[in-house]
């Protein structure tokens, strides 16, 4: 006979034993140890304790039939096995419902898949317990603390939004493991979905990140601060199970979808329950026991400290190791604590209970490199050779976020043809994904810049792009438009913050004569990273021509995004990032009368700064029209052309990319931003015109010149814009990133002129919005005092005297 039924015990046992361990030895710590028992200790027994149900629960199904076919299960053990499963569903939330099984046969909106595992009572009071442990831990760290109760608001909230959808999803409740039908009706479970995968990794991933920033800027010996990083760095387990029981339940829903032709994870229909689900229920006890035993590590150094001295030292040995080694660790100003005022005094002692030494018991500088504990100066402060190093690493940055945004532009694309929407709705997608522009910038991107600084604005904006990628995972699970639309918003408004912080950087960093050239090379680095990813997109990721192995690819491009981003936000915490101080920027602007003359009554920088606000506002409207037009124009300008509309568009794309280095070429050697931005103007709205009036491949060019001309305008307007803001600069870089939100506005207007007459006849309104977009390199060139203020002079940074 068949069965999954040795495997699923064996392995849940296995875990459940070991986490059962850890937890015996967490509560022996804290009883015998540390003798203190407190509300995070509570915390985690009861985690056991739910825990123990869902393994009682499980194994009570496997011997009813659980693990078999559905028809090797004996009839009078149908009820009995229905029962167990719902109580595991509502302690894990984990099953796949059936559409037309007779075990557990409830009726169900539509053939949907519950595949996803959803956060249960036992991991979200594990997780619960470690969260409370790290009150302690970031006490007196304002941002720490503060990201340690957002996480732990969201954990709740969350938790038990999806832990009481899954108890009441059946009305009444017993529908949920009676056998018999009736009138009982099951509500359908997008909510569930739309929250389950992203809450589950992003939540993972917080409690990973929270203390480790901390714990290596402790003052300790390196081979104790090792210990307590991998200590608790060993959480990495808990996501890489997840990854793991994703890419299992993924194969599964493949296999069924493959089977039964369908097209989304959403719509397969389990017709073997019992045994197909088995592995899934498994993976479900593993992740909660690796949850539970990975929350226990940590807080049993009190222990391992009583059981093995030898490896992390005594108190006197931790004091006489910090007298030997303070040459080479750097010591918190007031210091005097010896082991009792580290790691263990976090674990065993209130925050109140702390002296005003022990709250700051880290140093100023990061001790765990070296290399990191430099602090640069002012980045107004620096020369051209000074500036280089970390002008190189945001542009590094700016290639691998063009990379990631370069492969969710194909994504989405993709996205639209599997999910069959409409030319309307894709163009919906497209206008909430620059939405997210507006919002980013405006909410979470001034005021992080202002009182934070770079760093962490980068961070910041970083993990909201991983977030906004993660929620594609449901959305491409059922085929979600909505789902969809809210990832597009979130990951907008991610970039959004990357693009106010990086542009603003790369303009400001170093003598500001270089502003345009630095920002036009930086974002000629960010398209070799999009083009980069298009091509390997449509190579390799999109090669296969059947719809669910591409929306499964997609599935993982995007987890992979959303990790490659946390990573970063991880690598720009350690390194010395520059910044701006207001002090800084108004000096600056103080030394150039030409920033205190006036337009029309008006500050000269406020009207530069507004009318670039407005250029570039139309400009990305108008370049969105273009490249989302692009592959339609050229397919109908020339249907027998021996290049495809894919390559064609890979081929603009490079172009695009060639025209942001030219630009900085052209500034460097000929004429002066304004003059360059004003040339780059004239040259799209006649290759834009001709576009509407040419045919063949003679509009195939034409429309991959216009790529050549976009190139340099955004960055030229960004840098020019910001020129005498002073201490207003931050803001101002705030408007400009927001002004990207108009490539929301126009491709309905674009798609409506190509339905009153031709797709050619869209490039209207492309002309309209450059053409107006026009004004400020006009206003820029005719205006004595506009000239005056925006070009470059030698020496424009602060020299230090």
């Amino acid at each position: 006979m068949d069965n999954r039924q040795t495997v699923v015990i064996a392995v849940s046992a296995v875990f459940f034993v070991l986490a059962s361990i850890f937890v015996g030895l967490y509560i022996s710590s804290c009883l015998f140890v540390v003798k203190k028992v407190r509300l995070a200790d509570y915390l985690m027994l009861l985690a056991w304790l739910i825990d123990l149900g869902m393994a009682v629960s499980l194994f009570y199904a496997v011997g009813k039939g659980f693990g078999l076919h559905e028809h090797d299960i004996e009839s009078h053990n149908e009820v009995a096995l229905n029962k167990a499963a719902y109580v595991f569903e509502v302690l894990y939330v984990c099953i796949y419902p059936p559409t037309s099984s007779k075990i557990l046969p409830v009726p169900w909106e539509g053939r949907t898949l519950r595949s996803m595992c959803l956060k249960d009572p036992t991991s979200m009071a594990a997780k619960n317990s470690v969260l409370v442990f790290f009150l302690a831990l970031t006490h007196g760290k304002k941002t720490f603390f503060w990201a340690n109760i957002v996480t732990l608001v969201v954990v709740n909230a969350v938790g038990l939004a999806l832990t009481m959808d899954q108890i009441f999803h059946c009305h009444p409740v017993s529908a949920g493991f009676r056998f018999e039908t009736l009138e009982e009706h099951c509500a359908g479970i997008f909510p569930s979905f739309l929250g389950s995968s992203p809450y589950n990794i992003a939540t993972d991933v917080a409690i990973l990140l929270i203390p480790i920033p901390l714990l290596t800027r402790m003052t300790l010996p390196l081979r104790q601060k090792l210990i307590l990083v991998v200590t608790f760095g060993i959480a990495i387990l808990v996501i890489v199970v997840d990854v793991v029981r994703i890419a299992f339940l993924e194969n599964t829903a493949i296999a069924q979808l493959q089977r039964h032709h369908g097209t989304n994870v959403g719509e397969v229909g389990n017709r073997d329950y019992t045994y197909n689900a088995a592995y899934a229920f498994m993976w479900s006890i593993v992740e909660v026991n690796m949850t539970i035993t990975c929350a226990c590590v940590p807080t049993l150094k009190p222990l391992a400290a009583r059981v093995s001295p030898f490896l992390l030292g005594n108190a006197k040995e931790m004091s006489q190791a910090e007298e030997g080694e303070s040459k080479e660790f750097t010591q918190a100003p007031g210091r005097g604590e010896n082991m009792a005022g580290e790691m263990m005094e976090v674990i065993t002692s209130h925050p109140e209970e702390r002296t005003a030494e022990a709250r700051d018991p880290y140093a100023h500088h990061v001790s765990f490199v070296n290399v990191l504990n430099m602090r640069p100066a002012s980045m107004l402060r620096l020369n051209n050779r000074e500036s280089l190093p970390p002008n190189i690493l945001i542009t590094t940055l700016f290639c691998l976020w063009g990379f990631s945004y370069g492969l969710i532009n194909v994504l989405n694309t993709r996205f639209g043809v599997v999910a069959k929407l409409t030319d309307w709705e894709s163009d919906g997608l497209h206008a909430a994904y620059f939405g997210g522009y507006l919002i980013g910038p405006f909410i979470v991107g001034r005021y992080t810049l202002k009182r934070l600084g770079y760093a962490a604005t980068f961070i910041v904006g970083l993990y909201i792009y991983a977030c906004g990628t993660l929620l594609f995972w449901p959305s491409a699970v059922l085929g979600s438009v909505p789902t969809f639309i809210v990832s597009n918003i979130v990951t907008g408004a991610g970039l959004g913050l990357l693009e106010t912080t990086a542009n603003s950087f790369i303009s400001m960093c170093g003598p500001l004569e270089y502003s345009e050239i630095r920002l036009c090379v930086a974002q000629g680095f960010q398209g070799i990273g999009g083009t980069a990813a298009y091509e390997l997109a449509e190579r390799a990721i999109f090669k296969s021509s059947n719809n669910v192995i591409q929306v499964v690819h997609a599935q993982w491009a995007y987890l992979g995004i959303s990790f490659f981003d946390v990573l970063l936000s991880v690598i720009f915490y350690y390194l010395p990032i520059p910044e701006a101080p207001d002090e800084d920027l108004k000096e600056l602007a103080d030394r150039r009368p030409e920033n205190k003359a006036t337009v029309l009554g008006m500050p000269v920088f406020g009207v530069t700064l507004g009318l670039g606000v407005w250029s570039q506002f139309l400009y990305v409207g108008g370049q969105e029209v273009h490249i989302v037009g692009f592959y339609e124009y050229v397919t109908g300008s020339k249907p027998t052309s021996r290049l495809s509309a894919s390559d064609l568009e890979g081929v603009g794309n490079a172009v695009f990319t060639i025209g942001r280095f030219l630009s900085a070429l052209i500034i460097w050697l000929f004429l002066n931003p304004r003059r360059t931005l004003l040339v780059l103007y004239v040259c799209l709205i006649i290759f834009g015109a001709l576009c509407m009036r040419t045919t063949g491949s003679v509009a195939i060019t034409m429309a991959i010149l216009v790529f050549l001309f976009e190139g340099g305008i955004f960055p030229i307007i960004f840098a020019i814009s910001l020129r005498g803001t002073a201490q207003h600069a931050k803001t101002a870089s705030t408007v400009l990133a927001a002004a990207i939100s108009g490539g929301a506005f126009f491709l309905f207007a674009q798609h409506a002129a190509k339905l009153a007459h031709n797709v050619a006849y869209g490039y209207s309104i492309v002309v309209a919005l450059w053409s107006a977009g026009a004004i400020f390199p006009l206003y820029l060139n005719l205006v004595p005092a506009a000239k005056r203020q925006v070009d470059p002079v030698g020496g424009e940074f602060i020299q230090e005297e």
